[in-house]
């Protein structure tokens, strides 16, 4: 999910400035002259921006506070905080203005002086919603907080990703572990977009493969009590060829409920992925080019 920038146009040069440097960090941008084509409805384009964004960056300035168009954004995204119980609506300070009221208790990253500092206040306080490498899920009755590594050993591109599941209502955690390891061809392809610039977009592809590739798999077990348990399965995505070696290790921690849990290493990669394409961003024309250079190998 992209980040919405809501502004005025009489600060086009600062906003600009500040969309670059957030797309060379990997963030998903919505920007209206970005975003928008001849024809296109200016009303129903934004709405949609609005609802599809993981956050509203409000740069506030004197023009900014004036523009209705800014005071109908900020509305949305205040409802949005109320209705969806999260932090949406993230205000930037250009310049000395009069805040919003609604906006008066929230801390702001402050670009009156020093770009720089405000940069890292942002970078910061988005990092949250649109960071790659790690979240919290929510299911039913428990939620799930998870994070990605990767590195190599013995020229094998290895990827973990870790979880820690905790119950709302038992007081239990269970730690989980899927580890992949990459065959001598997927590691290729995949130092492929490291070299391109686009480790971040090679592991989003290697993760849809394994998915797609676990489909048919068995990647799941019962924990029965506080032994470890591992599991080993083979795949391969039919589509590309390429072989993966997948590892699931789960154990639980905390009071014993004389309940089995189930372990699903499969759902649990999926929830990550549907997780992760809300954050993703959308890969420049030049990108996309290098993309499928990887690919025809």
């Amino acid at each position: 999910m992209p980040v919405f920038l809501s502004y005025s146009h009489a600060n086009k040069d600062f906003v600009d400035k500040l969309a670059t440097n957030l797309v060379a960090a990997r963030v998903s941008v919505w920007l209206d002259r970005w975003e928008m084509n001849v024809g296109d409805s200016l009303i129903e384009k934004i709405q949609e921006g609005l609802q599809d964004a993981s956050a509203l960056l409000v740069i506030l300035s004197k023009a900014s506070i004036e523009s209705s168009w800014c005071k109908k954004e900020l509305s949305v995204g205040l409802l949005r905080e109320l209705d969806e119980r999260k932090v949406v609506v993230l205000p930037v300070l250009l310049e000395d203005c009069l805040i919003p009221l609604m906006l008066r208790d929230k801390v702001y990253a402050d670009f009156r002086t020093n770009f720089d500092e405000g940069w890292h206040a942002v970078i910061s306080a988005i990092s949250g919603v649109t960071s790659l490498d790690m979240g919290r899920i929510a299911e039913n009755n428990y939620y799930t907080d998870w994070s990605e590594d990767w590195g190599e050993l013995q020229g094998q591109t290895i990827f973990n990703f870790n979880f820690a599941q905790a119950s709302q209502q038992s007081k239990h955690t269970i730690l989980t572990q899927i580890q992949i390891v990459a065959t001598q061809e997927s590691t290729r392809r995949f130092q492929g977009y490291v070299a391109a610039g686009l480790e971040w977009f090679g592991r989003f592809v290697i993760l849809e493969s394994i998915i797609e590739a676990a489909q048919k798999t068995d990647l799941r077990f019962i924990l029965e009590d506080s032994f470890p348990r591992t599991q080993h399965v083979e795949v391969a995505d039919q589509k590309s060829g390429l072989g993966y070696s997948v590892r699931l290790s789960a154990r639980r921690l905390g009071e014993d409920t004389g309940k089995d849990i189930l372990v699903d290493g499969f759902e649990m990669l999926k929830s990550i992925h549907t997780q992760v394409a809300g954050r993703i961003r959308k890969l420049t024309p030049s990108e996309a080019k290098k993309v499928s250079q990887i690919i025809a190998g």
